[in-house]
C-alpha cells in the first residue's frame, strides 16, 4: 500500500546496498530527484536498470555507486556520451562496472514479463544482430507450435523501481500522463517502489485515454516532489532544460569538475533544489 513520506524517508526505506533497481522515464518524467537522492545517501553496490541510461546513470556510475548497469542505450540525449560511463568501463573510475546490454525491445518484454511473475521473455528480435554473441544472457529457443527460432531474456524483476509522475491522489493512486515508456510495468516487476509526483490532489480529473495510472496497491512510496524530473521534462508543467544537457557534457568530461559539481549541486542541497530550478527557468 502506497504510504506518503519525504523522499528521504522513501530512499531510506526501500532502497539498501547491494539492490537491483530500475529508475525508470521515457523522454519525460526521468526521476532524477530521487536519483540524487540516493547519491547523497551513498547506496552503492548497485544493479542499475534503465532502458536509456542517461544522465542520472552517469552520476551514480561517476560516484561509484554501481556495480552494474543492464540497459539498451547509454547516452546524453541528443549530446552524445556518457563520459563517467565510459571512463568507469575503460578505466574503472572510480571503480570498475558490469554491463549487460540489451535491444529496446528485449528490455520492454523483460519489464512485462517480470510484471507478469514469469522468468524469462520470449519474442522475436536478435536475428542477425551481434549482441548474441557478447551477452549471455540472450538465449534462443524453438518455438513447440511453429518450429520458429525466439529469443529469450531473463525477466527484470528488481528489488525497487523508482519513477516520477505527475500526480497522486490522496488514496495513493498515481497518475501518468504524455508519453509513458516502461513505468508501469518496472513497478508491477519490482518488490518495491517509490514515485515522486509533482503534485498530490485530491482525485484526478478530466481523465483521459493518454495516462496510466497506477493503484495505490502497487506503490510503496510516494514522494511530494516538485520539479523532480528537472533536467527532463514533465508534461503539462514544464520543459525540458536542454542547456542543462549540454553543460553535462563539459561537466562530465573532466573528473575534478565532475567531482566538484556533484557536491555543490546534489551532495549539498536536498529535494526542495529541484523545485528552485524549474521555477528558474
Amino acid at each position: 500500500m502506497a504510504k506518503f513520506q519525504s523522499l528521504r524517508e522513501a530512499v531510506t526505506e526501500n532502497l539498501r546496498d547491494g539492490d537491483t533497481v530500475a529508475f525508470e522515464g521515457f523522454t519525460h518524467l526521468i526521476p532524477h530527484a530521487a536519483a540524487h537522492e540516493v547519491i547523497r545517501q551513498g547506496i552503492k553496490d548497485l544493479t542499475l536498470i534503465r532502458m536509456t541510461p542517461d544522465i542520472i546513470y552517469d552520476q551514480m556510475i561517476g560516484m561509484g555507486l554501481a556495480k552494474k548497469v543492464i540497459f539498451s542505450y547509454a547516452g546524453n540525449p541528443g549530446v552524445g556520451l556518457l563520459r563517467r560511463m565510459r571512463d568507469a568501463i575503460e578505466n574503472s573510475w572510480p571503480r570498475a562496472i558490469g554491463t549487460e546490454e540489451h535491444s529496446h525491445a528485449a528490455m520492454a518484454n523483460a519489464y512485462e514479463a517480470g510484471a507478469a511473475g514469469l522468468p524469462c521473455a520470449v519474442f522475436r528480435g536478435y536475428r542477425g544482430a551481434g549482441l548474441k554473441e557478447v551477452n549471455p544472457s540472450i538465449k534462443s529457443i524453438t518455438c513447440p507450435f511453429t518450429g520458429e527460432e525466439l529469443a529469450v531474456v531473463p525477466a527484470h524483476r528488481p528489488d525497487v523501481a523508482i519513477i516520477h509522475a505527475q500526480k497522486a491522489n490522496r488514496r495513493g493512486d498515481v497518475l501518468i500522463e504524455g508519453i509513458i515508456g516502461v513505468q508501469k510495468e518496472a513497478v508491477l516487476a519490482s518488490k518495491r517502489s517509490v514515485v515522486t509526483v509533482e503534485e498530490i490532489v485530491e482525485d484526478f480529473d478530466d481523465l483521459h485515454p493518454n495516462l496510466c495510472v497506477l493503484p495505490h496497491w502497487t506503490v510503496s512510496s510516494i514522494a511530494h516532489v516538485p520539479g523532480g524530473a528537472h533536467p527532463s521534462y514533465t508534461h503539462g508543467y514544464y520543459d525540458r532544460d536542454n542547456a542543462a544537457y549540454l553543460e553535462w557534457d563539459k561537466i562530465s568530461a573532466d573528473r575534478d569538475l565532475f567531482t566538484a559539481w556533484m557536491k555543490e549541486n546534489v551532495l549539498e542541497v536536498g529535494p526542495e533544489a529541484f523545485a528552485n530550478r524549474v521555477k528558474g527557468l
